[in-house]
């Protein structure tokens, strides 16, 4: 029997970028511990359809321990990482307050994948949320249902005007498909439903700096969206920046510098990213830069300065000016996994590269654009591809039947099957900024908030005080 001790490999993050590398490495004599601060993968495209009631939330999300429990050399550890100590190659933890975890690693992966951005305006959050974790997509679908049902029962048509009036910053995906998607609501979905609106009537503004929403598909592809939108009822405000949100609209300017104010009830931000806080922490400890957006730059083989054995991929690194979109995370998560597997062989690393698979988008019923390696599509065509790109990497087949079955009921028939919302906010693990998080979040331990509220329960039970850190195996209470 061999003595020599396993390589041990920490990833952190279990999404695109993360779960990929975890389910390669684990088919190999190495122990693998996975930290997540949530519970499950995201499947994140999907996220404007748990908004506007396609999806249900467990559709897209499952489960990290579910997906892993046939890899006995897996261990999946639900926590907050704080802190790296790359000299003695430990990753810190914190999963309830004053109760720090340390998990060491010959090799490191850190694919915390990144955030909303409010370009400087974090004070924005509160009144116009992003989309970026379920939490978010559950509290979209409560302020997109509850503005309808607020001008259900208002009298006034001017103050019912207000609450089905949508905007929508930022024109890329994430933005021009939940515009679609809360028309598509409105005029079919939804068309019997109330007694004193018109559903119909929903206005959906969609607020960009550019010329044209997609621009990133190309003039072609981009104006054939346009024209989709429009003929949706979709009313593209192009040009126009947002320079305020308050609780009754948003001011706008354009390059001209001309100022134009829309009252709308609810505002929803699709626009900038900010990587994770743990690119910051890696590079202060690497001394590697970080640009404009947080993410940290990584070499050639997307290991960290000084640090080869620690590797940052996904939305959270930046390399070549490469976009942060899902395939960039697998790959670079794949691309890791086999440089470990490939080191512990006596190879080399060698450089990333990245295969772009294409790019595609959804704009409504049954029509989407597409763009893969110089093949433009769009419409029904469009769709057709969309739909089995967006099949093929969504986990498990049991989310896969799922989401074809009830895309069918909402496109083919009218329901929209999950429309169930809170009537107060949703909280849990919205992606706000930290300010505001402490603002809306309901506490995970309501009675015992702090490390002091900690320590008095230790001492009325008769628990010993922690010893300054757990072990490997330590598990999150």
């Amino acid at each position: 029997m061999s003595t020599t001790p396993r390589h041990r490999v920490v990833v952190v993050g279990g999404g695109f970028g993360g779960l990929p590398a975890t389910r390669l490495l684990a088919a190999s004599d190495i122990d693998i511990t996975l930290i997540d601060r949530r519970n499950h993968h995201l499947f994140q495209p999907l996220l404007y359809q748990v908004a506007t009631g396609i999806l249900s939330p467990g559709a897209i999300s499952p489960v990290l321990r579910h997906i892993l429990r046939r890899r006995k050399n897996v261990n999946v550890v639900l926590s907050k990482v704080t802190g790296f100590d790359l000299e003695q190659r430990i990753v810190q933890t914190e999963s309830v307050p004053g109760e720090i975890a340390e998990y060491p690693y010959d090799s490191l992966i850190v694919a915390a994948g990144a955030g909303q951005s409010y370009f400087g305006h974090d004070e924005f959050a509160l009144l116009a949320p992003g989309m970026k974790t379920i939490d978010d997509a559950m509290e979209l679908r409560r302020r997109v249902y509850g503005a309808l049902e607020i001008a259900e029962n208002l009298p006034d048509k001017a103050l019912q005007r207000f609450f089905m009036t949508f905007v929508i910053v930022g024109g890329g995906p994430t933005g021009v498909e939940l515009a679609g998607q809360i028309r598509e609501l409105a005029y079919r979905s939804l068309s019997k439903d109330f007694r004193n609106i018109d559903p119909a009537a929903v206005r959906v503004l969609l607020v960009d700096g550019g010329k044209e929403p997609l621009a990133t598909f190309g003039g072609e592809l981009s104006g054939r969206a346009c024209k989709e939108l429009e003929r949706m009822g979709v009313e593209l405000r192009m040009g126009l920046r947002v320079v305020g949100v308050d609780a009754f609209g948003v001011h706008a300017e354009s390059a001209d510098g001309d100022k134009e104010r829309i009252d709308c009830g609810t505002v929803i931000w699709a626009a900038g990213v900010q990587a994770s806080p743990l690119a910051g922490l890696l590079a202060e400890a690497t001394g590697a830069e970080t640009d404009r957006a947080g993410r940290i730059a990584v070499l050639p083989d997307l290991s960290l300065p000084g640090h080869p054995e620690v590797f940052a991929v996904g939305d959270m690194a930046t390399l070549n000016g490469l976009p942060g979109v899902c395939e960039v995370a697998m790959q670079g998560g794949l691309h890791a996994a086999n440089t470990i597997k490939r080191r512990l062989k006596g190879g080399d690393s060698v450089p990333f590269k990245y295969r772009d698979l294409g790019s595609a988008a959804a704009v409504g019923r049954f029509k989407a654009i597409v763009s893969v390696r110089g093949l433009r599509l769009s419409g029904f065509p469009g769709f057709i591809v969309w739909m089995f790109v967006h099949l093929a990497f969504l986990n498990g087949f049991g989310s896969r039947f799922m989401a074809l079955w009830r895309w069918g009921v909402a496109m083919i028939g009218h329901a929209r099957p999950e429309r169930v919302f809170s009537v107060g906010h949703t909280g849990g693990d919205l992606s706000l900024p930290d300010d505001v998080k402490a603002k809306v979040m309901p506490k995970p331990f309501p009675v015992l908030e702090d490390s002091t509220g900690w320590t008095n329960l230790r001492a009325r039970i008769g628990a010993a005080a922690p010893s300054g850190g757990g072990t490997e195996g330590s598990s999150p209470s």
